[in-house]
């Protein structure tokens, strides 16, 4: 990958790396510059292949690490959702940008969908690309397996194996996000315990969903569920592809993006 050129910035109080790939003038892109949010744990690097080519294409893409992410500082408290988009609005004030397109994978795709909700103004068109957001069902076995494990594992003598044991059954249950979070771990929690459709429900801008139909961790009927949700939205599937299909597919992602931002919003202004 090509050297990026990374900054560091001041965004509401928080030193915030991030990068711009600039759009080639002579190409005919979109009007607007293009926003990618990473996914949790992700980073600059996680965007910057797709904000290459979409620069070669005329896209001016900006790239941010969120804050708890890459070089960017951690938050001052343990966010949620909300937090994290209002952070995105104070980067593009910084930044000088009243509008841009948004690009999200997974968590940037929580954040994505608060501001198509509650920020429709300053956003163009929105691309998801496996987004979080949709609850899944609950599941009290497990639930009541990490209860009665927090239980026994604190009784006199068993205290040495609670750690190792409850990292053991978190990964068990999926739960490996939460267990390498660290400082974030309370973010985490505040994070996957909202629930996003009711944002997705009133999103008014245009929305193209691209989902892996093999993604294990934000399965493909959240998609559908996003799709049947959001008033104006479009999913496209790539088969065999997992949770970072806009990676694995990336000429045919770059493809349907540029062709989806470039043509003309009949709902704008």
């Amino acid at each position: 990958m090509t050297d990026i050129p990374l900054e560091t910035i001041t965004v509401a109080g928080l030193a915030t790396e991030h990068a711009v790939a600039v759009g080639a003038s002579e190409k005919a892109g979109s009007t607007l510059p293009v926003l990618a949010l990473h996914g949790w744990g992700g980073s600059v690097e996680s965007f910057w292949p797709v904000a290459q080519q979409l620069a070669r294409l005329g896209h001016t893409t900006y790239v941010p690490a969120l804050p708890g992410f890459g070089e960017t500082a951690l938050p001052p408290t343990a966010w949620g959702v909300p937090e994290y988009a209002d952070f995105v609005l104070a980067y593009l004030d910084v930044l000088g940008l009243k509008q841009v397109h948004l690009l999200g994978h997974s968590f940037g795709g929580r954040i994505s969908l608060i501001l198509g909700a509650d920020h429709p103004d300053r956003i163009g068109k929105i691309v998801l690309a496996d987004s979080a957001g949709v609850r899944p069902p609950g599941n009290p076995v497990r639930d009541a397996l990490i209860k009665i494990g927090k239980t026994v594992m604190q009784l006199p003598g068993l205290r040495l194996l609670y750690e190792p044991l409850r990292r053991r059954l978190y990964r068990q249950l999926g739960a490996t996000d939460y267990l390498e979070a660290g400082p974030l771990q309370e973010t985490f929690v505040r994070v996957v315990e909202q629930d996003l459709l009711p944002y997705a429900a009133r999103v008014s801008r245009p929305t193209l969903l691209i989902w892996g139909d093999r993604d294990k961790d934000t399965p493909l009927w959240q998609g559908r569920q996003l799709e049947q949700t959001i008033p104006d939205a479009g999913l496209v599937v790539f088969q065999g592809a997992g949770h970072f299909s806009y990676l694995e597919r990336l000429p045919d992602y770059i493809r349907i993006v540029h062709h989806f931002l470039s043509q003309p919003d009949e709902g704008a202004g």
